[in-house]
């Protein structure tokens, strides 16, 4: 697998969305190339030509629907609703096979967000592993960074990464794509890990909503910060 230091071909599914728009901002602005993937080509298109009106003309973006776009990339985002995890994997299943998938799925159940509600079996990134198989290398991470802070490239971004996966080579990659972007990241451990971090993201809201600010974070204490 190439090191994050390489110029990748990123699949950002959901990238019409917030929270993955943000992270292909990001990605694009450190010279990837980065492919938004959305239900349909012409919404893809379309995120994908405003994203190069704000990066300028050198910005590699493009969209694509969601099997095109995984088709396409080295390594592939799934940064979709939970309420389309699964069908967005099953959809893109095929094209997955012998890649990276970093999930940045929350099993949030409106409308309250900011209740802890984890699927049965814990993780909904695990399930999207075992719906997947052996042959793509799953890795939880991004669940707990504000969409809201993403979007500035300007802003410094107060919230660590959590990074957990059953691979620890795939773990390190995504490490370093998230160090790249401006965010302190953490190799977590296993898979079965990241229900920590999907149930972390309802405790942010609620934090939101109790003390009025727009982006609650976490930051790990005790271990030498080397990153970003």
């Amino acid at each position: 697998q190439p090191m994050s230091n390489e110029r990748l071909t990123i699949a950002v599914l959901g990238g019409t969305g917030k929270e993955g728009g943000g992270l292909a901002l990001r990605w694009a602005h450190k010279g990837h190339k980065v492919i938004l993937g959305s239900r349909t080509a012409d919404r893809a298109e379309l995120a994908a030509t405003a994203m190069r009106e704000t990066l300028g003309a050198d910005a590699q973006v493009s969209g694509m629907a969601n099997p095109d776009a995984a088709a396409a990339a080295d390594l592939v985002v799934l940064a979709v609703p939970y309420a389309a995890q699964q069908s967005t994997v099953q959809e893109v299943a095929a094209q997955l096979q012998g890649k990276i998938l970093i999930d940045v799925t929350v099993p949030l159940v409106p409308p309250k967000v900011s209740r802890v509600q984890l699927p049965a079996g814990g993780s909904a990134v695990e399930a999207v592993q075992r719906l997947l198989g052996e042959g793509v290398k799953v890795v939880s991470a991004f669940q707990n960074i504000s969409a809201h802070h993403l979007a500035n490239l300007d802003e410094q971004m107060d919230c660590d990464v959590l990074v957990c996966a059953d691979d620890p080579a795939a773990a390190d990659q995504v490490v370093a794509l998230s160090e790249e972007i401006g965010l302190t990241a953490w190799n977590a451990g296993p898979l079965c890990n990241s229900a920590v971090s999907e149930a972390l993201t309802s405790v942010l809201i609620a934090l939101n909503r109790r003390y009025k600010v727009p982006g609650a974070g976490i930051r790990i204490t005790g271990v030498p910060r080397t990153g970003a």
